[in-house]
């Protein structure tokens, strides 16, 4: 019976070995790839990225002229004309049919700033867009690196559990053998049965929550639902390079994108204060128009002709009533630039903050890694030595169980300490905007 249980775990593990070796194995930077093409999240930034440069292109198009066409034919019925005291009426005959024709072209040519101010605002909502399309890229990237590593990370434990779990059935078998002979009681095999117990369970709560990332790794990068991957084998093999905190924050300085944010609101805010002064200023304009209108009714009896005119001229139009109207938009305005100016302060604090801690973790985790690889080193000579001990009857089950459950805990945590390494790089990264 014991070898037919350890036939089967073998068998587990080489089928298990050979789905995930059977897999297309993906890079970061092959994830990087497919969230950019199919990304919903990303995709939608995009197009509002679209939606602000066709809004760029409505605001230049205010430079252009004004032309208005209007044409009209009406019926026309006949007119009354009185005395001041409306006696002696009298009906005027008139011409039934009327036409009007008019076209009008005006163009501005100084509108106090105006224009140009809703042009800048345009161009700096499209950078806000571009900014908003970046940042959106930086998150979805920070959370498959999470998700990637943690696919990663119930890999290696269940590559660490099987290899745990053969190493129970082989003292089982030992312990049976043992049995036989008399040197090892049933309760001793009943105890490591139970611990054998919950290996299983615990390779079958990891190989559970694999399944649920990796559905949730397919939908984010909105890929068949049949579709198989697992990590790149060589990810922990891979040398990470470890920056001052200087250079990090440098770096912050450079390409984050909440400052850049931060420092296009203080633009668009002096542009709006830019934007109400110009309502203060008089709004130039030249103008043109053409008119062809029938019949005359000017004249009594009206006469049925066609009245052809045009003009060109210069306008000049001002708002008397800004001048204490206007005042409280503007003070509003040169606020809302101090409250941006110190908003990007403010952010700026928050990042240098941010680096800081992520820098020290950063720092950890090699730490947490140098102890790990040392705890392992000791599970594993603790256990080949009790090991020995406990097969030349110089130590308890009890000790047995305990060398199994350190090594055990020490192999899952070295696993885990290389990930976190790698995660917390890609953490600064992250922080830093130059994923």
């Amino acid at each position: 019976m014991s070898k037919r249980k350890r036939l089967i775990v073998l068998c587990c593990v080489a089928l298990c070995s050979q789905y995930f070796y059977a897999q297309t194995q993906l890079g970061i930077e092959d994830l990087f790839r497919l969230a950019d093409e199919n990304s919903q999240s990303i995709r939608t930034y995009k197009t509002s990225k679209e939606v602000a440069d066709e809004a760029l292109k409505a605001a230049k198009a205010q430079r252009l002229p004004d032309i208005n066409v209007a044409i009209s034919a009406s019926y026309w019925g006949n007119g009354k004309l009185w005395d001041r005291d409306f006696g002696n009426a009298t009906k005027i005959e008139m011409p039934h049919w009327g036409n009007n024709f008019a076209l009008e072209a005006q163009q501005v040519i100084y509108a106090g700033g105006a224009v140009s101010s809703g042009i800048r605002l345009a161009e700096l909502a499209q950078q806000m867009a571009e900014l908003d399309w970046q940042k959106n890229r930086q998150e979805i990237r920070f959370l498959l690196v999470g998700h990637y590593l943690d696919l990663y990370k119930l890999d290696n434990q269940t590559q660490v559990l099987q290899r745990n779990l053969e190493l129970t059935e082989r003292v089982i078998d030992n312990m049976r053998t043992r049995h036989e002979q008399g040197t090892v009681l049933q309760n001793d095999i009943t105890r490591y049965e139970l611990q054998r117990e919950n290996l299983k369970l615990q390779l079958a709560k990891v190989l559970d929550a694999r399944k649920i990332l990796h559905h949730q790794l397919v939908t984010t990068l909105h890929l068949p639902e049949n579709t198989v991957f697992a990590p790149d084998s060589a990810l922990l093999e891979r040398e990470i390079l470890t920056l001052t905190e200087n250079d990090w924050q440098q770096m912050a300085v450079q390409n984050h994108i909440g400052l850049k944010e931060s420092q296009t609101a203080v633009q668009v805010n002096e542009q709006k204060v830019k934007l109400e002064r110009s309502e203060r200023l008089p709004k130039i304009s030249l103008m043109a128009a053409e008119h062809l209108d029938g019949p005359i009714t000017i004249e009594v009896p009206v006469l049925d002709n066609n009245f052809s005119y045009w003009y060109v001229g210069v306008g000049v139009k001002y708002s008397l009533s800004s001048l204490f109207k206007n005042s409280r938009k503007l003070k509003q305005a040169r606020l809302e630039v101090r409250k941006a100016e110190e908003t990007h302060q403010l952010e700026l604090e928050q990042v240098e903050n941010a680096v800081q801690a992520g820098y020290v973790n950063f720092l950890t985790a090699f730490t947490d890694l140098h102890t790990q690889e040392n705890s392992v080193k000791l599970a594993n000579e603790n256990y080949e030595v009790t090991s020995n001990r406990y097969e030349n009857e110089m130590a308890l089950l009890t000790d047995m169980l305990d060398a199994s459950n350190m090594k055990l805990t020490a192999d899952l945590g070295l696993v885990n300490a290389r990930i976190n390494v790698i995660y917390n790089y890609y953490k600064m990264k992250y922080i830093t905007h130059t994923l």
